[in-house]
């Protein structure tokens, strides 16, 4: 049979991979189809320790022939990213310690674990996430359109208000497409996204007019919302920050001056330059270390800017431009195969809400147009959830990497936040400073 012939069957089996591997069809697979599978990207499967466990048991079933195979078959498996305990215990094994091609696979595989630090220095095919393994984008919320409702007030005839959206979309990398999922309880805009856990937590936000309190938590696993014990205050327009266990959430303040940029440690903060433009309602991230001002409205016009703040040289510099100036969008700084990379999703124009989606790659110093989304939105929440397996994220340690957007918007003037050992919390604020 040909390749062409044979592309529908092996995209099926690649995307329906748990189904396939239970089937007796699966164990009868030649060796070339079965490495045709273990070197796709695109192969659906949640951890690339179930990759590796359907491997050994297609050897298993017919180990006698199938065993002096192991040692190429084996290199097809991401390694590093299997769980430490099982590379250890792997090493015992009989079937791996007398092939000298699955030892130097298996050292391998230890030495990215235990020097961390060399990382950069072992990357290979075999430290690739498969795609399905990244986790997942979310856009939360926002505001889809504009809605006209009428005042109580005889005298008035009506008010014109953004309406928070109740709807939720994840982004398969895998697909480059959107999938809507389950809807939050309540309509939400300008609001707190963070991942804890691997779960989506919703914080505060407006629902077009009144300002919440209200925390939501989306688990991806079976889809559900729960409702959270509340804030003691309502907020919008909130900027955070995550570390394990905990959300450091800084309010945005009244004013609509200049803006000054504030840099919090834990235990004094200091005051940074202002940017190159003066830019409102713009998006906030860090990615390795440093951090970008994106997008944004300059009083005139809307922005496809983005600056960087250079810590050492302590100044603002001018990178790449998006392809579509937005305000109101939102961002998430997150690592997709081991590249640090920037996703600005939604937002305003001027002229409507958008449904785009932009990737910043800061290497290449170049953005990038990724699946449009089912709905326009502005004002939108984004995160990412679902950790890579393996340990081979590489969190920068001293630093936090915000999971979603922090929206400049105007609220409670009281700031309050959690603070914590060896962490930064980037806030923007406006008008004037404040003594903390």
């Amino acid at each position: 049979m040909t390749d062409d012939y044979l592309l529908p069957w092996r995209l099926f089996n690649q995307e329906n991979f748990l189904e396939v591997i239970q089937n007796q069809e699966f164990f009868l697979l030649p060796t070339d189809e079965i490495v045709k599978l273990l070197s796709s990207d695109d192969i659906n499967v949640p951890d690339e320790e179930t990759i590796f466990q359907a491997l050994m048991m297609w050897v298993r079933y017919d180990v006698q022939h199938r065993q002096e195979d192991l040692g190429m078959l084996l290199s097809y498996i991401r390694l590093p990213l299997l769980p430490p305990q099982l590379i250890a215990d792997l090493e015992n094994n009989k079937m791996f310690s007398d092939d000298l091609e699955c030892q130097k696979l298996l050292m391998e595989a230890m030495k990215y674990h235990l020097l961390p630090e060399r990382r950069p220095m072992f990357q290979s095919p075999r430290t690739k996430p498969r795609k399905s393994t990244v986790g997942a984008l979310y856009a939360v919320g926002g505001m889809d359109k504009r809605t006209h409702t009428v005042a109580k007030q005889s005298t008035h005839t009506g008010i014109s208000a953004f309406l928070g959206s109740t709807t939720i979309e994840k982004y398969d990398l895998r697909t480059n497409t959107w999938v809507p999922l389950k809807v939050m309880n309540g309509r939400r805009l300008q609001f707190g996204v963070a991942v804890i856990d691997n779960k989506l937590y919703v914080v505060g936000g407006r629902d077009g007019l009144k300002t919440s309190n209200m925390v939501e938590c989306y688990n991806p696993v079976n889809q559900v919302w729960s409702t959270m014990p509340p804030m003691s205050t309502p907020r919008h327009g909130l900027g955070k920050a995550i570390r394990p266990l905990r959300i450091a959430s800084v309010d945005s303040v009244d004013g609509i001056s200049d803006l000054s940029i504030v840099l919090w440690f834990p235990q004094n903060h200091s005051t940074l330059t202002t940017e190159l433009e003066y830019r409102k309602l713009l998006c906030i991230a860090v990615l390795e270390g440093p951090m970008y001002a994106v997008g944004g409205h300059d009083g005139w016009s809307y922005l496809n800017t983005v600056e960087r703040w250079d810590p050492q040289a302590r100044q603002w510099n001018y990178v790449a431009s998006m392809s579509t100036p937005r305000s109101t969008m939102g961002i998430t700084a997150t690592l997709f195969f081991e590249i640090p990379r920037l996703f600005a999703v939604g937002g305003r124009d001027g002229s409507s809400c958008l449904r785009s989606m932009e990737c910043f790659d800061p290497h290449t110093n170049k953005w990038s147009r990724c699946g449009r989304m089912a709905k326009r939105r502005g004002g939108v929440g984004v995160a990412t959830c679902g950790a890579p397996s393996g340990g081979h994220r590489r969190h920068v340690r001293d630093r936090t990497v915000p999971g979603s957007n922090s929206m400049l918007s105007c609220s409670d003037k009281n700031v309050q936040t959690l603070m914590f050992d060896n962490i930064y919390v980037y806030k923007i604020r406006c008008f004037k400073k404040m003594n903390i």
